[in-house]
């Protein structure tokens, strides 16, 4: 199967298992509890009479744990994983846990009885996805969480292209969360693909002492399958979000139409052209020029900036034609975001971070406030030059290390609070309205930033010119050399065959 399709089977097969895993765990700390006279909540040692009460509802829903129907448990299904018609009996499962718990209810795949595998297939697979096993040690939340977020990886590379409509690189995310740095409040993703925007931003949150209940989650994505990811990908890690009611078009059923986000990352598609822009010709949210029906980028800007709050933040990722591009007037839209201040910093990332595309992508980092969250910074914009930061992974995928994401997020917060930031050339530049203004409202950091001049040795055109054709002479004459030494080892080769 092409891994489009089958990782829905292992995904699915894999968040049964966590969830049947974590209410068997539940059901040990009730047991514990009512059969250890020691506890307030003893009934009986005698396993017939506390029987009933392992099957108590309360128990698990007060700490949060998923009621898993006794139908629906993985032993259960694992004692059946022989007959034919386990494929069935797997949606049968997914269907009573949706019955069970509200949160889930619409949010999980159910096709593993149309799945064309051949017989036997699914049986051992679940055979297999049985012997993942979790050490006392280790917090299973985090590391099962660890072993989707793998997956989800994997696939994307395995789709090329069309991965990248669920899965955005952790590292890149990192970046994101970095510089918003999160801590509490309403956070918001209006295409959230399978959620990675979220788990990294309540791991940013858990990092700095902070509690996760401080914030709030919000997303919303178009696709069915991929919003099912993203209800399993945070269900397994315990997050509480709101997905909207259902799988919807962002721009044309907004899900949380009255409510604004203190901070918004998102990765949207890339310069889409069926985005439906005829339809929207005089929406409230192009604050700054109608975006061009062709292409939908600076809607995505727009949008997110529209559902900001006052002193709100967003950042997100987009190809960089987007800085500098003017097809459809997208280019008046851009100077009037940096008249209307609201373009705070552009970051210009290196090639060959993405798994689905070797386009060349820059965050951007939008406000309606400059006045919070640091010193005031109205009427400037800072931007960071970070193509040669990043680690060659393989041969064709290059990562972010901490010290990189680290080294990008101190710039921004020493600019923010004005607290020991510098200009370093070939690296950072806080560029003024009317710097921004000469360059023609063009965003790309390479024009302000300069060049290191340590590290890159500018020549005038005339002295790289006479070098090169130096070379070239030589090379001229090596070959002429070589060329006299064949003809004299061929005639050479010649006269020893014909004295023979």
């Amino acid at each position: 199967m092409d891994a489009a399709e089958y990782k829905h089977i292992v995904l699915g097969l894999v968040f049964l298992k966590y969830i049947s895993d974590t209410f068997v765990k539940q059901q040990e700390k009730v047991k514990n509890m009512v059969s250890k006279p020691s506890s307030d909540y003893f009934i009986s040692e005698d396993p017939e009479e506390y029987a009933e009460e392992l099957e108590e509802r309360d128990y698990y829903v007060q700490d949060n744990v998923f009621w898993v129907p006794q139908e629906a448990r993985w032993e259960t299904l694992r004692s059946k994983a022989k007959q034919p018609d386990i494929g069935s009996l797997v949606d049968d499962a997914m269907t009573a846990i949706e019955n069970e718990n509200t949160s889930l209810r619409g949010k999980l795949d159910k096709r593993f009885g149309r799945a064309q595998l051949g017989q036997g297939v699914l049986g051992e697979l679940i055979d297999l996805i049985s012997t993942i096993g979790f050490a006392d040690k280790y917090d299973s939340t985090d590391l099962l969480g660890e072993v989707y977020e793998y997956f989800l990886g994997q696939f994307a590379s395995a789709e090329g292209k069309k991965g990248g409509q669920f899965y955005t690189p952790s590292h890149v995310v990192k970046t994101l969360v970095a510089v918003l740095s999160p801590n509490s409040g309403r956070v918001y993703d209006p295409c959230c693909g399978s959620g990675g925007m979220f788990v990294q931003s309540e791991e940013f949150v858990k990092a700095h002492g902070g509690r996760v209940d401080d914030i709030s989650i919000y997303g919303q994505e178009s696709n069915p399958t991929t919003w099912r990811l993203a209800a399993m990908n945070l269900a397994i890690r315990g997050f509480a979000a709101d997905l909207g009611k259902e799988p919807a078009d962002t721009f044309a059923r907004d899900q949380f139409p009255d409510v604004k986000f203190d901070y918004i990352m998102a990765n949207p598609p890339f310069n889409i052209s069926d985005w439906g822009g005829e339809k929207y010709e005089s929406d409230p949210r192009w604050q700054f020029g109608r975006p061009p029906v062709g292409n939908a980028n600076y809607a995505w800007l727009q949008h997110m900036l529209w559902k900001l709050r006052p002193g709100g933040q967003a950042g997100v990722v987009l190809a960089n034609g987007s800085m500098s591009s003017n097809t459809g007037g997208e280019g008046k839209i851009r100077e009037a975001m940096v008249r209307g201040d609201v373009v705070e910093v552009m970051v210009a990332l290196p090639g060959q971070l993405f798994l689905n595309t070797q386009i060349p992508v820059c965050l951007w980092f939008l406000t309606n406030d400059k006045t919070m969250n640091g010193r005031d910074r109205r009427g400037e914009t800072l931007f960071i030059d970070a193509r040669k930061l990043g680690t060659m992974e393989t041969r064709v995928l290059k990562v972010f290390t901490d010290e990189d994401i680290a080294k990008i997020q101190e710039i921004v917060q020493s600019w923010k609070t004005g607290e020991g930031y510098e200009d370093v050339e070939g690296f950072c530049k806080s560029a003024s309205l009317g710097e921004i203004e000469k360059n023609g409202f063009v965003l790309t950091p390479g024009r302000y930033v300069g060049f290191d001049q340590s590290e890159d040795v500018i020549e005038d055109f005339d002295s790289k010119f006479s070098k090169l054709r130096s070379k070239l002479s030589s090379f001229n004459h090596e070959s002429k050399a070589l060329d006299e030494s064949i003809l004299i080892a061929l005639a050479a080769i010649g006269s020893d065959s014909t004295s023979d």
